[in-house]
């Protein structure tokens, strides 16, 4: 299974992450390398970093 990459093409770092998909440098860097369980272990800690933006 291939996880696609979770860009949406607002991309702009601020503070080491994106602040369009919450990648930090290195996992946006890194994505193409990674296997389909370090892109799933990614992709949850996404959606946590979205949940903790919104709550700010």
């Amino acid at each position: 299974m291939d996880i696609e990459s979770p860009c949406i093409n607002l991309c702009f770092l601020e503070d080491g992450l994106c602040q369009g998909c919450y990648r930090s440098e290195n996992e946006i860097a890194y994505w193409m390398l990674m296997t389909d369980e370090e892109r799933k272990n990614v992709m949850e800690r996404l959606r946590q970093r979205a949940q903790e933006a919104l709550n700010h």
